[in-house]
């Protein structure tokens, strides 16, 4: 009798299971083939940055140049630009080594807010010989040797005019003496100081024999910080302690001068003028420990500065400058102003 040979049981499942599976994965429901579906839908590539805006500030720790480093880096990205910002820290010597390492990164445009107007120039010369187009913002350089393509900032001129309104506003029919909180390193400051003396002296011009004028007695070095315009406002109050009256160049002056007046207990006596417009200098004037602010626009200035970048490097004229004017602002309008408790 012949044998059949044994077969190991269920021994074909396997394979016929493979098979379905196999034929099952060409097509399902019309779909196509892994391979052609990946073609079909291709993975979304990143966009390539247009290229790099490399910018310098004087100090990160006032929020005013936070606020324009924000609304610059805001604007770029609408424009495909990627924007490095850096604090110069009140040091002109960092801020040339930022502006160095800026040209070794082969950054397409640079945008500075000296730390020293006129000791920047040596950095914007060798962005110049690089050929990378420099642009400044809020502050000017003043080296007539050094190229820049367009400044952006507020009109410190026209805006120290408000504040000496604000100062004869305030203290004009009693007369008195008053002290400036200055910056005497940055342009900015300079007019706005000049735009100040300018009203004050028309003032005390136009007043008849006899009546009482506003005289400048010092001009101290507050350099824009708290603290240091707080020790400047220390040492006035000692060489004069009738002052009736400061004018503090920013906020932060006007902030130390505050509370060099509170510590002497003369917060009553004293009329400050300060200048910028930041929350805290405008919640000052809001509490009566200010008198008023001519105010700016960093975030204005901010976008102003990158529209124009975008602009110079598309073949674009931009103007050689573009000044931006400042408004007062009083205690009505801060007590109008949501923005503050």
């Amino acid at each position: 009798m012949t044998r059949i040979p044994a077969f190991p049981r269920f021994s074909w499942l396997p394979a016929l299971l493979a098979a379905a599976l196999f034929a099952g994965c060409g097509k399902k429901d019309g779909a196509p083939p892994p391979q052609e579906a990946a073609k079909e839908t291709p993975a979304a590539a990143e966009p390539e940055s247009r290229g790099l805006i490399a910018a310098t500030c004087l100090t990160l720790t006032n929020p005013f140049f936070k606020t324009i480093q924000e609304a610059m880096e805001e604007e770029a990205a609408k424009h495909g630009y990627e924007v490095v910002f850096l604090s110069g820290d009140y040091d002109v010597a960092k801020q040339r080594n930022q502006v160095k390492d800026f040209i070794v990164r082969g950054a397409d445009a640079i945008a500075i807010n000296p730390c020293d107007s006129k000791a920047i120039g040596a950095a914007i010369k060798e962005a110049n010989d690089a050929g990378i187009p420099v642009f400044t913002f809020d502050i000017k350089c003043q080296d007539p040797d050094a190229e820049v393509v367009s400044h952006i900032g507020t009109n410190n001129h026209q805006g120290g005019q408000l504040a000496g309104e604000a100062m004869i506003e305030a203290l004009g029919e009693s007369g008195g003496e008053i002290i400036i909180l200055d910056f005497k390193a940055v342009e900015s400051c300079q007019e706005r100081v000049k735009g100040f003396k300018e009203v004050i002296d028309r003032f005390n011009t136009s007043r008849p024999e006899g009546e009482a004028k506003l005289e400048i007695v010092a001009e101290l070095p507050g350099d824009g910080n708290k603290e240091k315009s707080l020790r400047a406002t220390e040492d006035a109050l000692q060489a004069h302690p009738g002052i009736i009256g400061i004018f503090a160049i920013n906020d932060p002056s006007g902030l130390g001068a505050v509370a060099a007046l509170e510590k002497a207990g003369k917060q009553d006596q004293v009329t400050i003028i300060a200048f910028d417009g930041q929350p805290e200098g405008k919640q000052a004037i809001k509490d009566g420990k200010i008198y008023a602010d001519p105010i700016q626009f960093p975030e204005k200035i901010g976008r102003q500065t990158v529209e124009s970048i975008v602009a110079y490097l598309s073949g674009e004229e931009v103007p050689a400058d573009q000044p931006i004017d400042s408004a007062l602002y009083r205690k009505a309008d801060a007590e109008q102003d949501p923005a503050l408790r």
